[in-house]
C-alpha cells in the first residue's frame, strides 16, 4: 500500500478474523461513514471517531516536535494501535478497525491495513 492511507472498503475490513467493526472518520474526529458485524450504536461510533481524531493529534504533535527539534522525521503520520483488555484499535489514515484481540490474526490485519 505504500504507506498510504489504507483504502480497503468497510466491507472489505470487516471479513478479517476479529474484525467486530470498522469505520471512517474526518481528520477533525467526525464520523464518516461505519459498519459493524455487531450492534455497535452510531452513538459508540461517534464517540470512537472523536477519540481517534484526538489521538491523531496528539501524535501529530509529537511529531511535529521530534521533527523540529531532534531533527527525526516522524511526518506525515500514517498508523496507529492501540490494545488493551480484550481489545485492539488499528488507525491507518482516517481509517480503522476495532478487533476482538482473541478472534483475530493481528499480523494478517496489520498487513491488510497497510501497517506492516
Amino acid at each position: 500500500m505504500d504507506r498510504k492511507e489504507c483504502n480497503l472498503s468497510l466491507d472489505e475490513l470487516l471479513k478479517f478474523d476479529g474484525v467486530m467493526a470498522a469505520g471512517i472518520y474526518s481528520p477533525d474526529g467526525k464520523l464518516v461513514d461505519y459498519k459493524s458485524n455487531t450492534d455497535m450504536p452510531r452513538d459508540m461510533a461517534e464517540m470512537t471517531a472523536k477519540f481517534c481524531g484526538a489521538v491523531n493529534l496528539m501524535f501529530g504533535a509529537l511529531a511535529s516536535a521530534y521533527t523540529q527539534l531532534y531533527k527525526m522525521n516522524w511526518i506525515p503520520q500514517h498508523n496507529w494501535m492501540y490494545s488493551g483488555g480484550d481489545w485492539t484499535v488499528i488507525i491507518s489514515g482516517t481509517r480503522g478497525v476495532f478487533v476482538e484481540s482473541s478472534k483475530a490474526n493481528l499480523e494478517q490485519l496489520l498487513k491488510g491495513l497497510g501497517v506492516c
